[in-house]
């Protein structure tokens, strides 16, 4: 069951000069994403599919997700009227896709798989919360805010389930780490950067993995702080069996900051390098 419906959202308080025009690609590519969330619930389902009531769950699951897409594909388009959220995602669908038909979890069991699912939840609740928090433009906190709220509660749904199968499949500290870590680092492959690739890049222009991760992550990366690096950590450790608070998690919070400032300043390098090539490049055809 929804928590809010758009229809509840407060569109009429849209103010187009408190827009920082750098955030409209994040949330173009962010909506597509979210609205994808029905393949994603196909799949889920193939995995679990003798557990009628995480199956049910995942349903529900993608019905938030949805919404989730909607809504800020409609505030997208009320900040750049010229953008066709339909389109786009269309695009996105056409070019990037999921095994809907697996029937096992490509995490090697259904514990990994939940553990992933609270990467995944993880990272959304910190970005969202990053984004409302930066934002000045009413309708798009509002958004933010409402999303970032689903998605804890989602990693609570996946968190309550995960712990129902380990105690049947009984992961070790060390594999659940390692799909942890593995599911993190996994937020750099196509599924962001070919979103942000429809978003925004004209039907035509072709898809280049390095730039459109660098031009994703290099705006998304700045609207982050401290603090929400700290809280996720705290979630992370929760998935994998260790205290979300202490000197550990304090430790692993300060490095994962320091590893996110850096990865932040390299993707803005990169994206400048790009740049500067591609205007050498048309400056010489001219």
């Amino acid at each position: 069951m929804k928590h809010w419906r758009i229809e509840q959202v407060e569109w009429d308080r849209f103010d187009p000069s408190k827009i920082d025009p750098g955030i409209i690609p994040l949330v173009k590519a962010a909506a597509m994403v979210e609205k994808n969330g029905v393949d994603y619930a196909q799949y889920l389902k193939g995995v679990f599919v003798d557990d009628p009531d995480f199956r049910q769950a995942s349903d529900n699951w993608a019905v938030e997700e949805v919404q989730h897409g909607d809504a800020l594909g409609k505030w997208a388009m009320l900040a750049d009227p010229s953008w066709d959220f339909d389109e786009s995602f269309k695009r996105y669908r056409e070019g990037y896709k999921i095994d809907v038909n697996a029937d096992a979890s490509i995490r090697g069991s259904r514990t990994g798989e939940l553990i992933a699912r609270c990467m995944v939840e993880t990272g959304t609740s910190s970005y969202y919360t990053a984004l409302g928090e930066e934002t000045e433009e009413p309708v798009l906190k509002e958004i933010c805010r409402l999303i970032a709220a689903d998605e804890y509660r989602h990693f609570k749904l996946f968190y309550d389930h995960m712990k129902r199968y380990l105690a049947r499949e009984k992961l070790s500290f060390l594999q659940r780490l390692k799909v942890a870590a593995g599911r993190i680092g996994e937020s750099e492959d196509d599924e962001l950067a070919f979103a942000f690739h429809c978003g925004n890049d004209p039907v035509g222009v072709p898809y280049d993995h390095n730039r459109c991760i660098a031009g994703y992550m290099s705006r998304a990366m700045g609207y982050y702080r401290y603090r929400h690096i700290e809280r996720g950590m705290g979630m992370v450790f929760k998935s994998i069996g260790l205290p979300p608070r202490g000197r550990m998690s304090t430790i692993a919070a300060k490095g994962a900051w320091r590893l996110l400032c850096w990865r932040r300043d390299k993707f803005q390098r990169d994206l400048g390098g790009a740049a500067n090539e591609n205007a050498g490049n048309a400056a010489r055809a001219a």
